[in-house]
């Protein structure tokens, strides 16, 4: 006869294979869902994603600057959050008074030397063996191109003026939506204990104290991953940032201080960061010298290829615990769902769930003396 256990277990089993197999069935639908439920609270997401990151500068400012200036408690803590906000804030604005006007002078070096741009393209032509009849054809080619993309403008202007619209209303949405998750995030930082605590009564009011004991461990663990993370990656970032700066000066490369400090900024996000900060640098010293160009692009290879060996696995690495296959994976999965902000979240959410793994495998393995306890840390899979 089946015991009670095992009936529980054939029951959850069967459970499981129902829900999978009408995931498979309507796999559209479902992520439709989703994504539009991810959509609607992406501005809460991305409030609490800054919070996180505000919140460890606000912790360092309470512990270090205002340690001992003898105020209040919440004043120091209001105190904290409103200079966080105005370092990152004052960051910011300097990133873009640095870029936007160099972007600007590039424009017009490239305006008013297109002349010669395309005289020493026609030297390169010649020089590879392209006649003047291949050029012209290359011309001819381009302005039918030209005219037929002008005539489906007039043809479909509706459509266009629609797109137009659509891109206009997607910015307008992403800047109300960036908006909503500033102030969500002050709002979290000023009543972090209140919410905490809040939390707290809701946990044990509904919860087994088992289960509410499972919870808070997993949020101490996103807690510290979350702040490992963004500490290393900023950390990272500066030794990029320091790195570049110190390898243009050294080659004389123009836009030193632009370049080193868009390189570093791009740093920030994983894995595909320095390839942004490359092209972004290089087109800016494309235009004014081709070689240097080169000689940058060369230059950020072999500073990649010490970066990704030895900075990122010291610094960053360690920090999340998150071999580098699945960081990887993070970065392009956090890609596509959510651009730029999915990139930079993706890897500390996954890392969280690699350790929350890892911590569950091993202890199943522990409980059946497949391994032992005191030479195992259970926050990896492999150790």
């Amino acid at each position: 006869m089946i015991n009670k256990e095992l009936r529980k277990d054939i029951l959850k089993l069967i459970t499981f294979a129902i829900c999978l197999i009408f995931a498979f069935i309507y796999i559209k639908p479902i992520w439709l869902f989703f994504s539009k439920i991810f959509e609607l609270f992406m501005p809460f997401i991305l409030g609490i994603v800054i919070a996180f990151v505000l919140n460890i500068f606000v912790i360092k400012l309470e512990k270090g600057l205002f340690s001992k200036v003898k105020i209040k408690e919440r004043v120091k803590h209001n105190l904290s959050i409103v200079l966080a906000l105005a370092l990152v804030l004052s960051f910011l604005t300097f990133l873009g008074v640095l870029i936007v006007p160099q972007v600007r002078n590039t424009t017009n070096i490239f305006i008013d030397n297109i002349n010669e741009y395309e005289e020493n393209v026609d030297e390169l032509l010649k020089k590879i063996g392209i006649n003047e009849n291949i050029k012209n054809n290359i011309i001819e080619k381009t302005k039918e191109f030209s005219d037929k993309a002008v005539l489906y403008l007039k043809e479909n202007s509706g459509t266009v003026i629609e797109n137009v619209v659509g891109i206009a209303t997607n910015v307008v949405t992403r800047i109300v939506n960036s908006t909503i998750a500033i102030i969500f995030a002050i709002y979290l930082l000023v009543d972090k204990e209140s919410l905490l605590k809040q939390l707290n009564k809701i946990l044990i009011a509904y919860l087994p104290e088992k289960r509410v004991n499972k919870i808070k461990k997993i949020a101490v663990l996103s807690n510290k991953t979350f702040a490992n993370f963004v500490s290393g990656q900023l950390l990272e970032a500066f030794i990029i940032g320091v790195l570049c700066l110190i390898g243009m000066l050294i080659l004389r490369i123009p836009y030193v201080a632009t370049i080193s400090v868009l390189v570093g900024f791009t740093a920030l996000i994983p894995v595909f960061g320095a390839f942004i900060g490359t092209i972004l640098g290089a087109f800016l010293i494309f235009m004014v010298s081709p070689l240097k160009a080169l000689i940058f692009i060369i230059f950020i290879l072999i500073l990649q290829q010490f970066e990704g060996n030895l900075i990122y696995p010291k610094v960053v690495g360690k920090s999340v615990n998150l071999p580098g296959i699945w960081v990887l994976v993070a970065v392009t999965i956090g890609a596509s769902v959510s651009g730029i902000v999915g990139m930079l979240i993706s890897v500390p959410i996954v890392s969280v769930c690699y350790s929350i793994l890892a911590t569950n495998v091993n202890d199943r393995l522990e409980n059946k003396g497949k391994i032992r306890p005191k030479k195992l840390d259970k926050t990896k899979l492999i150790s």
